[in-house]
């Protein structure tokens, strides 16, 4: 097997599938601008065609896989698409970014899964903050669908970007958190992306300072995790706590050098970094019943041999503009 490795010598284990670039909120750092223009349903990936294209990535050496979105859950048959790859990948480690507010109800289905971990984004436990991000008042929502992913056992991995002015104040509810409940709280440093991004200097809030923050209040020792598909975040355990914090340093201490990730879009596009708007088009090449999976494999490794390293192209990004045009929405959290 020839596996997917580029110039760096870096090797694909992991690939994040957007299913939809639907989402039931608005997010401000996510969504960027007044309205919404969506990606043409005919343009979306069809179930059978992810399938297809995870097959090929399974067999050139990709062993862990997000679905992402948007949020995954607002697609209809979602829950179906999930029972199917686990069905033809049993060994699959397979995991989920939602925003959780419709997620209680499969929860049930996603331990029968064995899903590895889900992603919960949550940036606020404040209600009032919660809904000035989202634009929506559904924290309790969320709050219900961790509590039961908690019950049923599952790994909860809470996602919070962090923003200057909008949840820096909140520092004590998120060590509260991480001392009581048995998750992985998350920092994730603010990135400018997407056209018309709302990042700039004034609202950065950089992981040195956020760990300065809680380590005032509790004491962080760190964790090494030699897993090979552990990811970027640098964790730390709680002193007295049941869950452990995180730091994903994006913008200040880039991990570019050991990334081993892959994006599919949900329009079929593959983007070998979060920081570039270069995507290579898949979906027509799925679509075509002449191209084989002997041309799809190749045309997957040619791409990969191309991926760059992120950190070179923010260090040329000009001051406060977008790293990329395309919205996280549309990429894939």
């Amino acid at each position: 097997m020839v596996l997917l490795t580029d110039a760096y010598g870096r090797v694909m284990r992991y690939l994040r599938l957007s299913v939809t670039d639907r989402c039931n909120l608005r997010c401000r750092y996510c969504r960027n601008g007044k309205f919404e223009r969506f990606i043409p349903h005919a343009d979306i990936l069809r179930y059978e065609e992810m399938l297809r294209f995870v097959g090929l990535a399974t067999a050139l050496g990709i062993s862990k896989i997000r679905i992402t979105g948007g949020e995954p859950f607002v697609r209809k048959g979602c829950a179906s698409f999930l029972a199917m790859l686990r069905q033809r990948w049993p060994a699959l480690d397979l995991h989920i970014t939602t925003n959780g507010t419709l997620l209680e109800p499969h929860v049930p289905l996603l331990a029968h899964l064995g899903v590895k971990a889900v992603n919960l984004s949550l940036d606020s436990f404040d209600r009032a903050t919660f809904a000035a991000v989202t634009g929506r008042d559904v924290l309790p929502a969320v709050i219900a669908s961790m509590d039961k992913l908690l019950t049923t056992g599952l790994r909860v991995k809470i996602n919070v970007v962090a923003v200057r002015g909008v949840n820096d104040t909140q520092v004590d509810d998120f060590v509260h958190a991480a001392k009581t409940l048995p998750v992985d709280l998350r920092f994730i440093e603010f990135m400018p992306m997407g056209s018309g991004t709302p990042w700039n200097r004034e609202n950065f809030w950089p992981a040195v300072e956020i760990e300065e923050e809680i380590s005032r209040r509790v004491r962080l020792t760190p964790i090494t995790d030699n897993q090979e598909n552990a990811g970027p975040a640098r964790m730390y355990a709680v002193a007295g706590g049941r869950g452990r914090i995180g730091f994903i340093t994006s913008m200040t201490d880039h991990f570019c050098r050991a990334c081993n990730r892959l994006r599919l879009t949900s329009d079929g596009h593959v983007r070998t970094c979060l920081f570039t708007d270069r995507e290579y088009n898949m979906r027509d090449l799925l679509r075509e019943k002449r191209v084989s999976d002997l041309r799809l494999a190749d045309t997957l490794r040619r791409i990969c041999s191309l991926k760059p390293i992120g950190a070179d192209i923010l260090r040329l990004r000009a001051s406060g503009k977008a790293v990329a045009k395309r919205r996280m929405t549309s990429i894939g959290g």
